[in-house]
């Protein structure tokens, strides 16, 4: 779609009246009012403000790009307006702004307008265009300068340019995705060509994600650019330099930011989820285990506040919940209900949600959603909680992702008018409708398999209990945060839903174990650590005793073989210890600060007793292991 599509005689104006940026914005949105644009002008004044409030769009350069993309347009257009004594428009380089251009965007806008408008953008840093406009006499001169640079344009952007040796990569993302988006990406590209660097640009618009930074790219860079004021994914930045700016700065200091990444004066980038995580982005690890992470990770807060309400709600006694009990305290039943009535009912839901947008992005969410809140009924009745819980989740979270995922293919081929409906109505309706449906028939059948194996786990007593122990923390020191020790942990979880609180506290002994037994080690045979290791110890003790296993990675990685078998060990201990003294945790997370409520002190001391004595059997068996250093 060509620009002089959006932009016309009646949506443009040669002289403002405006003396100031409301009255530019006003005047504006009148003009594409008058020229039939809208539907609604006083909401897409609202959502111009709402925009100009995150970040101005005076760029500099004597130009402001407003801009909003709003169901309140019914027609995608761009309004043109110039003042020749120019307007104080708040630009980023404190100048007065003399061209306008108020892009209109539709909620249902598809990719061709969307193209259209962030074509525009670029088209901006041309200065020879700049002046064309500015000069032009008559509408017809605006629209004729606009289409000449549209012809001059021979195919898309060319968003990396090859120079220098030196590696530069950009991501350029506003909160639109419209205007700042491109016109960074096109300014750090032009300013690298003409200084000679090469540079490869990602923009995240509301088309989507362009020219997308692969896992070499990003290996190969020396210095990594991310202008952006919204989210980006950051996390595959893990350990290579950074440097994190607005998209306002890369458009009006380009060069200044590419010398910076040239001279590499850009700090390295710690992505803040854990080394494992990252570790697992780097491998490129994808497919059941990213998708069921993700629904995993997302349920956690729930899990994690829900269970620990309700584990406080019982120190007033294990019925306080219970208005007819004698035991019952109203804030001890509050707490309950919010831990258990509410978050935990969110649980599963959230679980299958998530996997389903992972699957299937955004349009996946709701059917996954759906899907789990009918897992967790008996026989799909509203209110009948049990149901086939945390399988039928993970069942619900996949099928509804593939579903949805096939749903969007079959409706691929629909004409570009119906592309706004996709969305908000086919996707919806039909993924919704077919994955509760294929969930009401399953359910029951599910709920006897899920109940068959939740009556039997609870029927394992004795040996075969204490084996499950030992397994479980053997799991949790495999990897240290990776999938086996997710696997041991999301097991933990599903037993913790279906009322089963043992093997939740056999799970977070032996999560504890491998960083505690780790500094201690460091601390009574300092002759086989390094300094940096024996420094590494001391962070470790508070990691260790907040349940967070990822703590001993640092040892792990230096010396696996003597390691991992030592943690293992001490692990497995803790975790069969605690399954024989019959340890039950209904907190799914906090480490010490939620030992005291696995019960009554003697219960609480012996669970304490099994993590130490797990701790101090992989203290000495690793220092027996390890080789003396000279350092």
């Amino acid at each position: 779609m060509k620009i002089t599509e959006l932009l016309s005689n009646e949506t443009i104006i040669l002289d403002l009246h405006a003396d100031s940026k409301q009255e530019v914005l006003d005047e504006l949105a009148d003009q594409l009012d008058h020229a039939g644009k809208l539907e609604d002008k006083e909401a897409f004044k609202n959502s111009i403000m709402e925009r100009e409030e995150q970040s101005t769009t005076g760029i500099g350069e004597g130009i402001a790009i407003p801009h909003a993309k709003s169901a309140a347009v019914k027609t995608p257009a761009i309004a043109f307006g110039r003042s020749k004594s120019g307007v104080d428009f708040e630009s980023l380089d404190g100048q007065p702004a003399n061209l306008f251009f108020m892009i209109a965007a539709s909620e249902g806008a598809n990719n061709d307008h969307l193209e259209a408008l962030s074509r525009l953008s670029t088209f901006l840093m041309d200065e020879n265009f700049r002046q064309q406009v500015l000069d032009a006499t008559s509408e017809e001169e605006v629209l004729q300068a606009v289409n000449d640079k549209e012809n001059e344009v021979d195919g898309p952007t060319e968003e990396e340019s090859a120079g220098s040796d030196q590696r530069i990569l950009a991501v350029t993302a506003c909160p639109t995705g419209i205007a700042h988006t491109y016109m960074a990406a096109e300014k750090l590209s032009e300013t690298a060509n003409d200084m000679g660097i090469s540079i490869k640009v990602e923009t995240n618009g509301s088309g989507g994600v362009k020219n997308r930074l692969t896992e070499k790219d990003i290996e190969e860079a020396d210095t990594i650019i991310v202008a952006a004021d919204t989210k980006v994914e950051m996390s595959r930045f893990h350990g290579k330099p950074v440097i994190e700016t607005g998209v306002g700065k890369a458009i009006h200091e380009a060069e200044d930011l590419l010398n910076r990444a040239v001279n590499e004066n850009a700090p390295v980038y710690e992505h803040e989820a854990s080394a494992s995580e990252t570790s697992s982005e780097k491998d490129g690890r994808s497919g059941f285990y990213k998708h069921l992470m993700n629904g995993v990770s997302n349920m956690l807060p729930f899990v994690v506040g829900g269970g620990i309400l309700i584990a406080l709600s019982f120190l007033w006694g294990i019925n306080s919940a219970d208005p007819e009990s004698s035991q019952y305290n109203a804030f001890a039943a509050m707490l309950n209900t919010i831990g258990g009535g509410k978050a935990f009912f969110l649980m599963v839901p959230v679980l299958a949600g998530f996997i389903a947008s992972s699957i299937a992005d955004r349009p996946g969410f709701a059917p996954g959603m759906v899907g789990g809140l009918i897992a967790i009924t008996v026989s799909g009745a509203e209110g009948a909680t049990g149901g086939s819980g945390f399988l039928g989740g993970l069942i619900a979270g996949f099928l509804a992702g593939y579903l949805t995922v096939l749903i969007k293919k079959i409706f691929s081929g629909l004409p570009d008018a119906l592309e706004g409906l996709k969305p908000v109505l086919f996707y919806p309706l039909f993924s919704i409708a077919i994955t509760g449906l294929i969930m009401m028939v399953i359910n029951p059948p599910l709920t006897q398999v899920y109940t068959g194996i939740s009556t039997f786990l609870e029927s394992m007593g004795g040996t075969n209990q204490i084996i499950v122990g030992i397994i479980l923390g053997a799991m949790m020191a495999f990897d240290m945060g990776g999938p086996v020790n997710k696997a041991a942990y999301t097991f933990g979880i599903a037993m913790l839903d279906a009322g089963n609180y043992a093997f939740m506290a056999a799970v977070m002994a032996g999560g504890m174990v491998p960083p505690l037994g780790m500094a201690i080690s460091t601390t009574l045979f300092k002759n086989r650590y390094s300094k940096e290791e024996r420094e590494a110890g001391k962070t470790a003790y508070p990691l260790g005793i907040c349940f967070v296993t990822e703590g001993v990675i640092p040892f792990a990685a230096a010396d696996p073989a003597r390691v991992i078998p030592s943690t293992m060990v001490g692990a497995a201990v803790a975790g069969g210890l605690s399954m024989l003294f019959d340890i039950g945790l209904r907190a799914p997370h906090g480490g010490i600060f939620v030992i005291g409520l696995v019960g009554g002190l003697g219960q609480a001391l012996l669970y304490l007793a099994s993590i130490i004595i797990g701790a101090v059997i992989t203290a000495i068996m690793a220092g027996i292991l390890k080789k003396k250093v000279t350092a």
